[in-house]
């Protein structure tokens, strides 16, 4: 159920395919770094492959979570593909066969012992606390190195994920990287720490945005500005320390004077000649029209760095963030796109899907420099080797990324977990790392279009709280045998998101367990999913061209 962006938009924008191919090492267990794929879809998600129809009387449907009336200025609007499997006709048959593997007798030999070991080693920092990846990228470059210039052209990993009392990363010596934390509301599905992953987000704005109007680092103008980036994703006011607007030369606060601000009033309506502005080096740039302002989009040289995660469990059994990274990801917003390309992206969308339904997606890209989508993102990730040490992922792997930011109506700018970050009413404003506070005591969420509690709303459409129908645990935890609300576990999750997202200690050491088996294999490229069992029941092997989902009345995540 996945909304195709077409090779026809990609080539509006210039992009074509990289072709390359690197040596073969022994400690990428064979990774072959190439152009070449596996199958044509790396593209659409595994979760798009499942049967939401549960009996003949009785259907679930997590689709909605992703495909969704969207909001301005993704214009996709892809809740059509609720009601039917909207892929190619070489797409059809699902490639992602590691939903099918029965890895009972693989997870057996693992001991609870074994795997907490194996999560609790970190594998991003060595014992002297250097970054260990960002090493191996020099030393290992013969392996990765696309163009052949003997220097690694990708992301380089730099935060120290040494966050501060305003969420903040710092590096040993106390300075500041730029990278910021937050907490966010997890996205209903595959990212509750529930179905096998614990995660988290930073965010780090170009360096205009850090600088005074003289160039130099000004901790108080890039704070000022990640609020000014928030408000105009949110639009919505939002707090700050009381700062003198006379020293910025901007009315935050929209008073009509120049005064002490304790807010950035969210006030833009350009058609009503009502803007806002930027702080510091980045006003300046922006009174250039180096970068740009809009509602719901992100400026220039927006960067975001996600870590994935295993679950390690407490001193008192409660599941919490391991140290070991099962993938880190990395994106940059390298263009502006005004609204009218936006608009022009899902026009060329529309007509790709009626005059060539059976096009594929090409996708721009390769191992060391990451994958473009049209909206003017850089995607990038690396992911364990057999040995656990994190690698740069392939190109195939990578194109994973643009499923999600790159064609669903639920992403705000390509991003989807900024937009979910936590109120100002948070522990730090939101600002913050889970390992700073866990997730427990966080209240539900509600919905912007009904008031109904979000994560409440998910569970009464899809009562497993996930995509594939495996997780029994949540479904027998929510509903009793005879498929009725258990009311007080309802009322517990309205005042704490943990009764949820948390699994117990048994199902998070057996998801771990088989997470491991897919490293040990390197198969990524045949599904990332740790399911407990087979999915053949549950999952479609194959559709048929425009085949009905059987959902009937689509719903919206907004």
């Amino acid at each position: 159920m996945f909304f195709n962006f077409p090779s026809v938009v990609m080539r509006y924008f210039g992009i074509t395919t990289l072709l390359w191919v690197l040596p073969v090492s022994a400690k990428t267990m064979d990774v072959i770094y190439n152009d070449v794929l596996s199958h044509p879809s790396p593209y659409i998600p595994a979760q798009c492959y499942t049967k939401p129809e549960v009996s003949e009387n009785h259907t679930v449907n997590p689709c909605y979570a992703c495909h969704t009336m969207s909001k301005r200025p993704n214009m996709l609007n892809d809740i059509d593909v609720q009601l039917n499997y909207v892929f190619p006709t070489s797409v059809l048959k699902n490639p992602w066969k590691n939903l099918f593997k029965d890895r009972s007798k693989l997870i057996a030999d693992i001991s609870d012992e074994q795997i907490l070991t194996y999560v609790r080693q970190d594998n991003y920092f060595d014992e002297q606390g250097n970054i260990r990846l960002k090493k191996r990228l020099k030393d290992d470059i013969r392996y990765f190195d696309a163009n052949n210039n003997n220097s690694w052209d990708g992301y380089v990993p730099d935060s120290y994920f040494n966050f501060d009392n305003q969420g903040f990363d710092r590096t040993p010596n106390g300075d500041y990287t730029g990278w910021r934390s937050y907490a966010y509301y997890p996205l209903p599905g595959s990212f509750m720490p529930t179905n096998g992953s614990t995660d988290d987000v930073s965010i780090r704005l170009a360096p205009a945005f850090q600088q005074n109007e003289q160039g130099q680092f000004d901790l108080s103008i890039y704070k000022i500005n990640m609020a000014i980036v928030e408000a105009m994703i949110m639009e919505q006011d939002v707090a700050i320390d009381p700062i003198d607007e006379n020293i910025l030369g901007v009315d935050l606060d929209k008073n009509g004077v120049l005064g002490t601000a304790k807010q950035v009033k969210y006030d833009w309506a350009p058609l009503e000649k009502r803007f806002m502005s930027y702080v510091g080096k980045a006003k300046v740039e922006q009174q250039h029209g180096n970068v740009h302002m809009a509602a719901k989009l992100f400026p220039e040289g927006t960067e975001f760095l996600h870590s994935v995660r295993y679950l390690d469990i407490d001193n008192n059994g409660q599941v919490k963030m391991a140290p070991r990274m099962k993938e880190l990801r990395y994106a940059k917003k390298h263009s502006w796109m005004t609204y009218y390309q936006w608009e022009v992206i899902v026009n060329a969308e529309i007509k790709e899907r009626h005059d060539f339904p059976d096009r594929t997606k090409t996708v721009l890209g390769n191992a060391e420099e990451g994958v473009n989508v049209a909206q003017g993102w850089n995607y990038q990730g690396f992911i364990e080797d057999y040995q656990g040490e994190l690698r740069p992922q392939t190109y195939e792997e990578q194109i994973t990324c643009t499923g999600c930011h790159g064609g669903t109506g639920v992403m705000i700018d390509s991003n989807i977990s900024f937009y979910r970050k936590l109120p100002h009413s948070s522990f730090q404003r939101g600002w913050y790392h889970w390992q700073q506070k866990p997730m427990q005591g966080v209240p539900e969420p509600k919905r912007e279009s009904d008031g109904e509690y979000e994560y409440s709303y998910y569970l009464k459409h899809n009562p497993t709280g996930d995509e594939f129908r495996a997780n029994d645990e949540v479904k027998a935890k929510f509903f009793n045998e005879n498929g009725q609300p258990r009311e007080e576990m309802f009322n517990k999750l309205h005042q704490d998101i943990a009764v949820l997202m948390l699994p117990t200690k048994q199902r998070a050491l057996d998801l771990n367990k088989v997470y491991k088996t897919i490293v040990e294999e390197q198969s990524f490229k045949l599904g990332k999913a740790p399911l407990l069992s087979p999915a053949d029941q549950v999952v479609f092997k194959e559709v048929t061209l425009n085949q009905e989902t059987g959902i009937k009345e689509p719903l919206s995540a907004f």
